[in-house]
Order: structure tokens, then sequence, then C-alpha cells
């Protein structure tokens, strides 16, 4: 009789053989498939334009074996990480499911592996053992009795073991995938996702989400994961080229979107966050204007109250045209009355001037039409030339520039001090603007002359959201009101103290606010040690008045190494003592963390094959073993907006972290 180890390891080899099977089916269908294609193609070009059709249906089943090809291929390491057996009341029948990275079928209904992303492995994630259910993209549920969860230790290809858990990834696997280097734990990460992660992964995509989550908690991964199991379900209401991933700057992009191939994730816009809104502005921008770094008076140009005095001023703008007289013709009568102008203006708030003025024009035409004797055709058209564009000839003439710089004017009378004209106006002349100024840009081009909705984008990312303040996003949610934003973010990460967020009061009044919208809160972190996340929580007691905990996963390594004061020449060589023996520790992502450009670029030149960066460039990455240059502590102890710096930069580090200190 056989033992229920034996059992597992046949049914982990038989999954293994019909995943070979599957990859040599597929390598023969697609090289079949190639060959078929290329000469349909062929003979297209060569005047046979009645072979099209079959070489598009032959194309799209090549790109169907490559697909299925590079799946079975990607499970053969680790066909699958969990398995749920369960009671499904609708039909009284009793199912054994394996969930794996990818999904792995015998034929075309026969599904031997179930994705991670398919709504039944939701289970695995979330529910415990007994009665329970779970969701379907179409908003129901299914009732269901969970009999076992378990999870496997699955390495390169072969069954090391297995766990029985009512919690999905039991801590034995978990801290066990988390102490291997980076490179590793980005490899398995689907396996140990979280039930309070996956909640925020399978949150509906018709919703805007908040997400506030500490240092290590997986904010990033988890906005990744969100993007693949939106466009596995919702198929038919996303495609891939609506997303869009926005980032405070490249390098973080980058890190976010090399991930992305590995969850099956195609065509993902990525920007930062001034590209995204001058892109939004148009292509005026890029012929004619550039973005700067943001000026000293964005501490009052980041802030709520900033933009709602320029949505006062337009909308003051915008009365202008409806108040007044009806328009009336000396051969009609009234054309258009001063009650329906007002109520179609105050009826339609998110249409521009430019669009209300044209929607006057064409109910002018029809009025003409409607009042004209009939069968005078000759009538009808000159009254159609004498009014012709009779509103559209009113709209502002103005840029939107100049109506900005008018506004900042009258901003500066209102609240001396606040905003420096004579920068601003230096700036204007070169047509320079910063973030800020964009955003503003962009509310005032939505008010006055926008003649369309922005259609291109159904799915924001936002990442490290803090960073700015809340005009940026006041403007994106007013410009594209269809869109949904998944917005993440750790206030106390905040390193533009004056400009971004503390606090995450503003976007939850101003942008995460309708009716399904959620705020979540991601409080425990899986990427330090128990001794890093102590020593940063210390640090973040004093960057958010102690109102954000870090619960951390317990998994032990080195105490915080701190140096005695060293002399320059020390430093340098304690700096490659520690990273030949982090070399020698198998760790691959090693990097020193200055306070600033000037200084990493002193660094660099004396440590050239080690990752050297500046403290704000650090954002949202991670790395094995973390070497603080010269750090100033007494300050992040003491002062919130250096506590929020050095908090950053501690908590980087996923094993080692070293402080080295200059004499």
């Amino acid at each position: 009789m056989q033992t229920e180890t034996q059992r597992e390891q046949k049914h982990f080899e038989e999954c293994l053989a019909l995943i070979q099977q599957n990859i040599s089916f597929y390598e023969a269908e697609y090289e079949a498939r190639h060959r078929e294609t290329a000469a349909l193609l062929k003979a297209v070009k060569s005047g046979a334009p009645e072979l099209y059709e079959r070489a598009m249906t032959s194309a799209s089943l090549e790109e169907h074996a490559e697909n299925q090809l590079r799946k079975n291929r990607g499970a053969l390491k680790q066909p699958y990480f969990g398995r749920i057996d369960y009671l499904e009341y609708a039909n009284e029948k009793e199912f054994q499911i394996c969930i794996g990275k990818k999904g792995i079928f015998r034929n075309q209904t026969d599904v031997v592996i179930a994705d991670w992303r398919a709504p039944i492995s939701s289970v695995y994630y979330e529910n415990e053992l007994g009665k329970g259910e779970y969701y379907l993209p179409d908003g129901s549920s299914a009732g269901i009795d969970l009999h076992l969860k378990r999870t496997y230790d699955v390495q390169n290809g072969e069954l090391k073991g297995y766990y029985d858990s009512d919690v999905a990834a039991g801590d034995q696997l978990l801290i066990q995938y988390l102490s291997q280097n980076k490179e590793a734990v980005l490899g398995d990460i689907i396996a140990t996702i979280q039930k309070e992660q996956n909640e925020i992964i399978r949150e509906s995509p018709f919703a805007n989400i908040l997400v506030q989550g500490v240092a290590g908690s997986g904010k990033t991964t988890v906005a990744m994961h969100r993007i693949s199991y939106i466009l596995y379900n919702y198929k038919d209401r996303f495609m891939s080229n609506e997303f869009c991933i926005i980032g405070g700057n490249d390098l973080l992009l980058q890190y976010i979107t090399s991930g992305l191939p590995e969850l099956d994730v195609p065509d993902i816009k990525q920007k930062r966050m001034d590209v995204m809104l001058t892109h939004l502005l148009g292509k005026e921008w890029t012929k004619k204007y550039s973005i700067i770094e943001a000026t000293a008076d964005a501490k009052v140009r980041s802030k709520i109250e900033f933009m709602l005095e320029l949505e006062s001023y337009l909308l003051r703008m915008r009365e202008h045209f409806y108040m007044g007289d009806p328009l009336k013709d000396s051969q009609l009568g009234v054309l258009v009355s001063a009650e329906s102008k007002a109520r179609l203006f105050i009826e339609n708030p998110e249409f521009s001037i430019a669009k209300l003025l044209k929607i006057m024009d064409e109910r002018v035409k029809t009025r003409i039409k409607f009042l004209s004797p009939e069968g005078e055709k000759d009538f009808l058209q000159k009254k159609y030339r004498q009014y012709k564009d009779f509103y559209k000839n009113q709209t502002p003439k103005e840029s939107i520039y100049d109506i900005y710089n008018a506004f900042l004017r009258e901003y500066e009378r209102k609240h001396p001090g606040t905003i420096d004209l004579a920068e601003h106006a230096e700036h204007a002349a070169r047509n320079q603007y910063d973030v800020y100024d964009v955003a503003a840009l962009l509310v005032v081009q939505y008010r006055v002359s926008r003649k369309k909705e922005d259609e291109e984008f159904g799915q924001i990312f936002i990442d490290e959201a803090q960073d700015y303040g809340i005009t940026p996003y006041y403007a994106l949610r007013r410009v594209l009101p269809k869109c949904y934003f998944t917005i993440m973010g750790d206030v106390s990460q905040n390193i533009n103290y004056e400009t971004g967020m503390n606090d995450w009061d503003e976007m939850i009044k101003w942008v995460v606010n309708g009716e399904k919208d959620v705020f979540r809160l991601l409080s425990k972190s899986y990427r330090n040690t128990i001794e890093i996340s102590e020593f940063a929580g210390r640090i973040l007691e004093k960057a958010s008045f102690g109102r954000n905990k870090i619960d951390p996963v317990i998994r032990h390594g080195l105490p915080v190494q701190i140096s005695e004061p060293l002399s320059e020449k020390e430093m340098y060589d304690r700096a490659a003592e520690i990273i030949a023996g982090a070399k020698e520790k198998g760790y691959q992502s090693i990097a020193v963390i200055c306070k600033n450009e000037q200084e990493s670029g002193w660094v660099k030149k004396w440590l050239e094959d080690v990752t050297v960066l500046p403290i704000q460039l650090t954002k949202g990455l991670e790395f094995d073993v973390v070497i603080l240059w010269n750090p100033d502590l007494e300050a992040a102890f003491s002062k919130q907006w250096s506590a929020k710096l050095w908090y950053v930069a501690v908590t980087r580090a996923l094993h080692e972290l070293y402080l080295l200190y200059q004499k």
C-alpha cells in the first residue's frame, strides 16, 4: 500500500511527464505552423490575396502554440506549488486541484494544473479549512467545503516535501524562500502570496485602490500580480496596451517591468509621472516645452488648496460664457435662450468650454432649421452662414499657458509671498514648467479646450505614490474619469517632505473617493530580517509619529553592523571587504547607498564593481546586502524629514546591513 509521500511523488512525476509530452507536441505544432504561415504570406505577396485569411488563421495558431510551449517549458522546474481538496456545493462534487504559475492542460478542456490567477486558486490563498466560498469575475460566488490545503517545496524539478496548513504558503516555506538571494526570491513569489496581498490582487478592476504598505510589504509585487490577474480574468474588457505603470524615476520603472514577462504581461506602457502628464497634454508639448525640477514654491502648488483655487478661477472664466443675454435673430426670434444656455453649462460640469460652445453652435443650427420657412433653401443657407461658428469664435484665444500664468499672478496677489512670479516668468519665457505646473496646465486644458475624452488608458498603476503632492493625482482623476487607478505607497517613505504626502487623507477625499473604491493596509514586512526590521522600526517611529508599525516575518540574520569612525581610505577598504564577503556567500545584488548624487559620484570612482546610488533613486528597490555610506543617524532619530530618508535607505536590505562612518 502506497504512503501519502509515495502517492505525491507519483502524481508529481505524472505531471512532469505530461508537461514533457505537451512540450514535444507544441514544438512540432509551432514548427509546422511557422512554416505554413511563412509559405502563405509569401504566396500572398506573390499575388494570391485570397490566401490572406488562411495566413492570418495560421499565424494565430502559431502564436497559440508558441504561448503553450512557453507555459509548459516554464512549468518544468516547478509544475505546481499548492493543492486544494474541496467539495463544491452547487453540484455536490469533490475536487482535487493543484495550483501552479502556469495553467497546464491535458487537452483543451481537461485542466491538470490550475493557473494561480484562476478564480478557484483564490481558495488556496485566502480560505481556511471548512465552509467557505470563492468569487467569479462576474461577482457571483460558489460555496465550498475545503478539506485540505497543501503547500509543496519544489526545487529544480524535484519534489522535496510538502506541508499541510490552514494558511497559504505556511511560514516554514515562506521563510525558506525569503532566506534565498533576491534573484531566487523573485521566481518563487507566486507560491508565497499572502492573504492580505491576494485580496488586493483580486480586488475588482472596476474600483480604485489605495494601498498603504510598509517597506518590504510587497507593494510593487502586488501591483505586478494585479496587472497579470486582471488581464487573465478580464481579457474581454481590458487589453494590455490600456495599462500604464507610473513611477517616479526610470530606474524604478525598469525594476518593476523586468518582472512582468514572468507573469505573461506584454505591451504594458510605463511612464514617469512628469512624462505621463505631458503625454496627456498632447503633441504640442513635446515640440515646444520641457520639464524642469520642481521649484521652491512647489510646496504651495502641490497642495489641494492651490488646485481648488485654480478650479474656482476656471469656473469664473466659464461663467462668463453662459451669463448674459439670449441669442436673437431679427427675423427668426430667439435662437438660444439665456436659460437653456445656462442649463447646458451647469448640467455638464465635465465638458470643456470649447466643447460646450461647439454644442451651442449645433443647437443654433438646429433652431434655425426649425424656425425657417419650409422650402426656403436660400434663406436657410443664408442664416447658416450668418451664424456659422457664432459661439466657437468666442473660444478663449489665450493658450492654456497664458491662462495658467494669469492665474499665478492672481494667486500671488491674493497670497503675497507664496509664488515666485519672477522665477516663473523666467521659466515660462524658456517654455519650462515643473511637474506641478504641468498638473495645473492639464486641468486648465481639460476645463477650457479639451475636445474629447482621453480613452487611451483603462488601468493605471502608480508606485511610490507618496513622493508627489495631491495635485498630479487630482489632475489625472479629472482628465481620465473612466480609468481605474491602483495606487501604492508608504507615507513613511516620503522623501519629498514639503511637496509629497505625509498622510493619505487628501488622496482618499479627492481621488479614491468612489462608492466601490477601497483603502488597504499592508503592515507585514517580508523583505528584511528581524534585526534589520527592528533597526528600521526605531527610525519609523520618528518618520510616522508612531502611526505606522512594521510587523516583520520571523526571519533572523546578522545584527546590523555599525563601524567605528574610519578614515576615507579605511572606509573604501572596509566596503571592498564587505562586498567580497557577500559575493562569497552567493549574494548577487549589493548596493552602496549615499546621501546624495554628489557623494555617490565620488564613491563610484572607487567601487566600480557594485551598485552605488543616492537614497532618492533606491525607492522601491531592494538588495541582498546594503552598505550605508556615512549616514546621519542623529538626524534620522530627531527630524521627521530625515527619518523618512534614512528609513528608505535602511529598508532596502534583504539580508545584511552595514553602516560605515567617516572620522
